[in-house]
């Protein structure tokens, strides 16, 4: 081992130790106690397959998760196909915009948005002024309102990873499709739609994996109607104090997330997507 590769060891020392000591050691305890809480056994495992309750959570996180994804991967896409094409200063412009949501806490982005969609909210009285609506319609407390506030938090991030992929097409190819003739909608289905298939990807990918985590948006917009895997993790450390099953479940969605993200990566455009960087 030369000189640099014992240095290059030493320097990675400590962080490798910080990962084992508070990643790596608290997931082990988390599934032990998996194992062990009431009872050693798989008692924990099996109750997650018959427990009527935790199947219709797992249903539900799946109900919200999908639209959610798909809500916002489309809607991103077309705020950053806009944002490739517009002009420098535009573009600028619209960036800030973007990240303007990453400086507001999560609390009060979901408890804004409780003011807009409730009933006597901004939606509700102003579709009731224009006569367009008799009663107010309920679109908060909801799967509808979770999925809206989750599509509101996860935007910003899948505008950038979609902004990065789309702003690496090279655009002489979309110069030369349009100097052969094709159309608007030919050039998006043809050119902008296959080179921009990683990005879609790890965006969804990105999107789906941040749903099945989400605990304070689905808590304040769903008012406990609509009990995601995540607050019913929750629930059940504090107020059942049923560690066996929230660690059983936790444990389960953490390989549920790492065998998506192993086959996600069988995909060779999403694993180009992910080796880009080391071009």
């Amino acid at each position: 081992m030369s000189h640099f590769q014992r240095w290059a060891l030493a320097l990675t020392l400590p962080a490798g130790a910080l990962m084992l000591a508070f990643y790596v050691y608290p997931i082990l305890q988390v599934l032990g106690l998996s194992f062990s809480e009431p009872t050693p056994g798989l008692g924990n495992y099996a109750e997650l397959v018959t427990n009527p309750a935790i199947r219709r959570v797992l249903w539900t996180t799946v109900q919200v998760t999908v639209p959610t994804t798909l809500i916002t991967v489309t809607l991103s896409y077309i705020v950053a196909l806009a944002m490739v094409q517009m002009a420098p200063g535009r573009r600028r412009l619209a960036m800030f915009l973007v990240l303007v949501p990453f400086w507001i806490s999560v609390l009060v982005r979901a408890f804004a948005w409780i003011t807009v969609l409730r009933r006597r909210g901004i939606v509700n009285s102003t579709l009731q002024d224009l006569g367009l609506i008799h009663k107010p319609l309920a679109l908060i407390y909801n799967e509808l309102g979770v999925v809206i506030g989750m599509v509101h938090y996860m935007m910003p991030f899948a505008i950038l990873l979609l902004y990065a992929n789309l702003s690496d097409i090279d655009q002489s190819v979309i110069r030369a499709a349009r100097s052969l003739g094709a159309r608007r909608w030919m050039i998006f289905s043809r050119v902008w739609l296959p080179l921009s298939l990683p990005g879609l990807l790890v965006a969804a990918l990105f999107v789906v994996i941040f749903s099945f985590g989400f605990l304070v948006t689905p808590a304040l917009l769903g008012a406990g109607r609509v009990l995601m895997v995540a607050e019913y993790i929750s629930v059940q450390i504090s107020n059942t104090l049923n560690w066996g099953v929230a660690t059983a479940l936790s444990t389960s969605l953490l390989v549920a997330v790492g065998l998506l993200v192993w086959l996600a990566t069988r995909h060779p455009a999403l694993r180009a997507a992910l080796e880009g960087g080391r071009k």
